[in-house]
């Protein structure tokens, strides 16, 4: 190794497993090597890869930190490099290797520089040592827990208190996923890093920590490029996810409806298809030929018509099912019944509120996201007022584009309304933020113009200074969905804004209904 160092001027590199087999062959730079992706070796909570990697350092001086970041991140077994004198000659062995209880700080354990014909490690008996140590860890994980555990992290090139507002966001919507959150992780930076988004040693002490609290996952608050992507997962072998997969993820196991899961699993497809740019992983090692053409491009294009002849095939679905909307909503218009429309954020008690109202068992569920079906309901108020209110699926901040998109049938309901009920959770600490986020969506669908009451929620939570200056500053009506004693004065607040957009009398209103009774079979 050092003859062909001192030949090539380059590093060059060995990945030995425990029966001394090369695995590969690593030829570098004169300053460092890149060790490939090693997915086929793979790792356990309490295991290490079975990898040694032994390279060349280029004059003296010991284990670089790239060398160090590399054998925490892909926990091999050791990390060794040898000295290359100016005449072509090994000189000193450093090497280091992971300690089991370490902390970001004193992760790996370095050895004494030794000379090549002193060295005397018993490497089979060191490593066994390791792993036994690693599995009298005591564990994070509970007995019998089989759940994801993740890190969540934040890149914040703002204010300290929004990243904190969003990282705890992402933690509820980890936590509506089924996954546990091991820690959450802000970092300041003046702009994202383009490859590995929290920079490389950042990764590696979140990496290392990883290990001390058996997560298994890496959440990112934002919306992760194909090269971060690509870069993360050749750099580490936890699973890496960002905001838009981890709320597809949930609607994912939401979804109930035929029309639901179509237009979750459309969502998916779009997400995948703009990373389909490139070679993955599993094509990588598939080129050949001038330019790389092969069969990695031959799969991937397949992977594309695939992808984009399900996508075609499940928009005509769709299509069909907003025709059959369309149908329905003219039912409904020439019985000239009004219609109320429920939005806001998610988990805001929009499914609560209409519960109460209409006296349904629509599913309710303290978790982000427990409604994606819409829901109809007739309710008469007590001036014989005859509506039909509709419970829509929640927005949140930063809503994917591609959901949007997907979810454009059932948000087309929204169009119909004569009048939306805002429901706001006033026990949020940051409900004004979640009221600017609804109006923005609302707005980028093009509904911003319906007119709109607001509906504070959960009001029995806060004192009633706030809950007045809410009222005060934004209007609207302040109630507990759960205690009907609070539903009277924000039923009789619905009606009158009914009356006034609609303009239409209680006799009006009688005749509407009993033409409405007359055709109710049609919409069966």
């Amino acid at each position: 190794m050092a003859a062909l160092t001192q030949e090539t001027g380059r590093q060059v590199g060995l990945l030995v497993n425990r029966r001394g087999h090369v695995e590969a062959v690593i030829v570098g730079t004169p300053k460092e090597i890149v060790i490939p992706p090693l997915k086929r070796f793979r790792t356990g909570r309490q295991r290490l890869r079975g990898l040694r990697c032994v390279h060349t350092h280029m004059g003296p001086g010991g284990l670089s930190r790239d060398d160090l970041a590399d054998l925490a991140v892909l926990r091999l077994d050791m990390m060794t490099a040898l000295e290359v004198t100016e005449e072509g000659l090994p000189g000193l062995v450093h090497s280091a290797h992971l300690m089991p209880d370490g902390n970001e700080s004193e992760a790996w354990r370095m050895l004494e520089p030794t000379a090549v014909h002193a060295l005397d490690i018993d490497f089979a008996e060191t490593i066994t040592s390791l792993e036994e140590e690693l599995a009298r860890a005591p564990s994070a994980r509970p007995l019998g827990d089989m759940r994801d555990r993740a890190i969540c992290i934040h890149v914040s090139t703002g204010s300290r208190a929004d990243a904190e507002d969003s990282l705890s966001e992402l933690g509820e919507l980890a936590r509506s996923a089924g996954v546990v959150v091991a820690d959450t992780i802000v970092q300041p930076r003046n702009r994202v890093d383009p490859k590995f988004v929290v920079g490389r040693g950042k990764l590696q002490e979140i990496v290392i920590g990883s290990m001390q609290r058996e997560a298994d996952l890496l959440i990112f608050d934002g919306e992760l490029t194909t090269a971060q992507i690509r870069a993360l997962t050749d750099s580490t072998d936890l699973k890496i996810l960002d905001r838009t997969q981890l709320i597809l993820d949930i609607f994912a196991q939401r979804a109930a409806s035929r029309e639901g899961k179509i237009q979750v699993e459309l969502a998916q497809l779009r997400y995948r298809l703009s990373r389909l740019v490139g070679k993955g992983e599993a094509l990588s090692r598939l080129t050949g030929g001038i330019g790389g053409r092969g069969p990695g491009e031959t799969k991937l294009e397949i992977d594309r018509r695939r992808t984009r002849d399900r996508i075609h095939h499940l928009e005509r679905q769709l299509k069909g099912i907003e025709r059959s909307r369309a149908q329905r909503r003219a039912r409904r218009q020439r019985t000239g019944i009004p219609i109320l429309s429920i939005i806001g954020y998610t988990n805001a008690g929009k499914s609560t509120l209409l519960n109460a109202l209409t006296h349904s068992e629509v599913a309710v569920d303290n978790r982000l996201f427990a409604t994606l079906d819409p829901a109809s309901r007739r309710l008469r108020f007590p001036r014989d007022l005859e509506v039909i209110i509709t419970d829509t699926v929640g927005f949140i901040r930063d809503l994917p584009r591609d959901l949007i998109q997907a979810f454009h049938a059932t948000l087309e309901e929204l169009a119909e309304a004569g009048l939306l009920l805002h429901v706001v959770d006033l026990s949020s600490t940051v409900y004004e933020d979640h009221m600017r986020s609804v109006q923005k969506i609302l707005a980028e669908l093009g509904y911003g113009n319906i007119p709109r009451m607001v509906v504070f929620n959960k009001a029995d939570l806060v004192e009633a200074a706030r809950r007045e200056h809410a009222v005060r500053r934004h209007g609207g009506v302040a109630i507990s969905a759960l205690d009907a004693s609070t539903l009277p004065a924000f039923i009789e607040a619905v009606e009158e804004r009914l009356f006034e957009l609609l303009d239409l009398s209680p006799s009006v209103q009688r005749a509407a209904a009993e033409l409405h009774k007359a055709t109710a079979h049609l919409d069966s």
